[in-house]
């Protein structure tokens, strides 16, 4: 409680709400190491997502020669690729990389 210059007693309520902090984690583990590993190169189809993964893959490369990367481009707009007619494509290219990294372009 503070007092005013009026004699008034009032309440001061922080805006901040009191919360349960989770830790961040992602939805599966991070990767050890980038040696071997193949990554996958996620395209939004928006303007600049391309030229960002390649800049992306081009710094994969240079910080471990033996990383390499596949390409998968988005190919409804707004449409998960699982419910697209390329599910099977989409899952398969899943499972034949180590890790996903996904660019929207705007």
């Amino acid at each position: 409680m503070e007092n005013n210059n009026n004699g008034s007693i009032y309440e001061v309520i922080s805006p901040w709400a009191e919360a349960d902090p989770v830790p961040l984690r992602g939805i599966t583990p991070r990767l050890e190491t980038m040696t071997g590993k193949k990554i996958g190169l996620f395209c939004n189809s928006k303007r600049a997502a391309a030229l960002m993964l390649s800049v992306v893959e081009k710094r994969l490369k240079e910080r471990d020669s033996t990383t390499t990367t596949s390409w998968y481009d988005f190919t409804e707009v707004n449409v998960p690729e699982i419910l697209t007619k390329n599910r099977a494509k989409f899952e398969a290219w899943v499972r034949g990389v180590d890790a996903v990294i996904l660019a929207v372009g705007d």
